[in-house]
């Protein structure tokens, strides 16, 4: 029988590989910015972070998030995508 591939990403904060299931994946949608894709399916790039705050941090200092979904979010965009990050905390 053969072995279903687990499809691996890379969180853009802690940089680890981990199976994508246990990440994230925030989205830049043309009509709302960026936003939180919980089914990790919706249209539009993406990238991908651990449901974790410290990853966030780490992805906002290093402008990780800007660089991957090539656009400049505001603060209060980023501040707003962090206090729905919490909802997802292990």
């Amino acid at each position: 029988m053969k072995v279903k591939k687990i499809p691996m990403r890379r969180c853009i904060g802690c940089m680890q590989s981990k199976p994508k299931r246990e990440l994230l994946r925030i989205v830049r949608d043309p009509e709302k910015g960026i936003a939180i894709d919980p089914t990790g399916k919706a249209p539009g790039r993406g990238a991908y972070l651990c449901p974790d705050p410290e990853c966030f941090e780490k992805a906002r200092k290093k402008k990780a998030i800007s660089r991957n979904l090539e656009i400049q979010p505001s603060e209060e965009e980023l501040d707003r995508v962090f206090e729905e990050l919490k909802g997802y905390e292990k």
